[in-house]
């Protein structure tokens, strides 16, 4: 269905998608398979842009923090339908160069964010920002596994995407 719509809007109205150029420091760049990018074939993002994405507060524990903590950042399904992905396979990458392999499916099936603020306050690289991965843990308790605690990567810079 998500691909019928999203045909059926570019069909329409070609531009409604476009990617505009970012106007700040870059803090997270789309790279691989993506149909909408800004940057010779890439998407990049700088932090306007990533807050001008539907955004969502999760208020949640962690295995990495003390008590719940309330995250906010964009959807990953909100990031995803900006550069034009439905499906396959991202590689999200940190800055020390960690990275974890997730399907797409992942955001569209769960309500997952890049976190950019905690308990109201901007990540910073020590806070393990400026992006972090975060899964709704206490409203999906089962999501508290190893498998998907693999894929909640901190300190984010890259996301590849394979189809």
């Amino acid at each position: 269905m998500r691909h019928w719509l999203l045909l059926l809007i570019l069909a329409f109205c070609p531009f409604a998608m476009a990617l505009e150029a970012p106007q700040g420091p870059v803090v997270l760049r789309v790279t691989g398979d993506v149909a909408h990018a800004n940057a010779g074939g890439e998407a990049h993002f700088d932090r306007a842009m990533l807050m001008a994405l539907t955004q969502r507060e999760t208020v949640t524990t962690t295995p990495w923090h003390d008590g719940e903590v309330s995250f906010s950042g964009p959807l990953g399904s909100a990031l995803m339908e900006a550069v034009g992905v439905e499906d396959g396979t991202m590689r999200i990458v940190a800055l020390n160069d960690y990275a974890a392999t997730a399907p797409v499916q992942d955001y569209f099936d769960h309500p997952v964010i890049l976190a950019m603020e905690v308990d109201g306050k901007r990540l910073r690289v020590r806070d393990n920002g400026p992006i972090f991965i975060i899964y709704p843990f206490s409203e999906q308790p089962d999501l508290l596994n190893e498998e998907i605690m693999t894929r909640s990567v901190w300190q984010v810079k890259r996301i590849d995407i394979e189809r």
